[in-house]
């Protein structure tokens, strides 16, 4: 239930005091200020045989305004800081949910995406709706800050641990890394440089290591450990609006250790910032490896056959990825 009291001592508590004696329990409550007084929430586990009619008569015997009552969710028994917090870890980790995540911070009825009409709310691309008590101020506040928490820049730096344990670093790639680059090639065996270039190498030449650093149409990422780069993942813009380019490197010893997974969960992560809906990767027909990183990284992927060539096509979107750990044991990650 919401209303709004005056804010004078034993208001709230002659409320409480009516539900009482109609064998209600009151389980949560939160006070919001608003012009002219409060606006109490509360939630109320009813008595046998009491009508929601009931507890606004009640609550309106007492002095309230403005009364509004629903049927609460489990989540209204939490407190709201950690609400909010569970609804931004939703958003971040499966951004297709964002606007559920709002309905869940706003208690609204419903979150859609469109133009506000007079009884709903606009809030960036989303419209926010709820019948039974108006928003208030303070509720649009949190709202607006909790969108924009979503819409922050992410980190250039994130650490993972791999399936054993080890801490890395994921990192944006810059001029600096030639050396460090050059190294990780040197450390990879020819199949596994074969599989990423598709031709025989056994040393990459200075004029790739330059433009594996500093593409000219996209981003490159490097997994550190150490002073050592371990693995080393690309996007890069094809022209099409929606579509980019990937690949991944991974040295041969930090293979099928989940790290491939976590790099592609980034880059995916990278993409879907820059509005991408399509991530494709060029492989050789018989490897199947980044399709099962794809799965392992919480990443749809399906494949066709183009040009003598495994065309694989990712959809950044996701489930969310909790640990490289968390997926099936024996799959080989590049």
């Amino acid at each position: 239930m919401r209303f709004e009291l005056s804010d004078s001592p034993g208001a709230l508590a002659r409320v409480t005091v009516r539900l009482a004696a109609a064998d209600c329990n009151v389980l949560a409550l939160h006070v919001i200020p608003v012009p002219g007084g409060v606006l109490d929430e509360i939630v109320v586990r009813a008595g046998e045989g009491v009508l929601p009619a009931d507890l606004v008569e009640a609550v309106r015997g007492e002095g309230g305004r403005r009364v509004g009552i629903t049927r609460a969710e489990m989540r209204d028994l939490v407190d709201e800081p950690t609400a909010v917090l569970r609804a931004a870890k939703m958003a971040l980790t499966d951004p297709d949910r964002t606007a559920e995540a709002l309905r869940q911070v706003l208690a609204a009825d419903a979150v859609t995406s469109g133009e506000a009409t007079d009884d709903q709310v606009q809030l960036g691309g989303l419209v926010a709706r709820r019948g039974w008590a108006r928003f208030t101020q303070v509720e649009l506040t949190r709202a607006q800050a909790f969108l924009e928490l979503l819409d922050a820049p992410a980190p250039s730096l994130r650490g993972m641990l791999s399936d054993d344990g080890v801490a890395l670093v994921l990192r944006p790639g810059v001029a600096e890394d030639e050396e460090a680059v050059t190294g990780l090639h040197a450390r990879c065996s020819m199949r596994t440089l074969f599989n990423r270039y598709h031709a025989g190498m056994r040393t990459l030449p200075r004029r790739w290591v330059h433009r594996l650093l500093d593409p000219p149409r996209g981003t490159t990422t490097l997994v550190q450990c150490g002073d050592q780069v371990v693995a080393l993942g690309q996007l890069i813009h094809t022209g099409t609006p929606e579509c980019a380019e990937i690949s991944l490197l991974v040295e041969d010893a930090w293979q099928r250790r989940g790290v491939g997974a976590a790099l592609l969960a980034a880059l995916a992560s990278d993409a879907r910032a820059a509005g991408f809906a399509e991530l494709v990767a060029w492989c050789l027909p018989a490897e199947t490896a980044l399709v099962r990183t794809a799965a392992r990284a919480g990443l749809a992927a399906t494949t066709r056959r183009e040009d003598g060539l495994l065309r694989v096509s990712i959809a950044p979107r996701g489930r969310a990825l909790t640990t490289p750990a968390a997926a099936v044991a024996g799959e080989k990650t590049r």
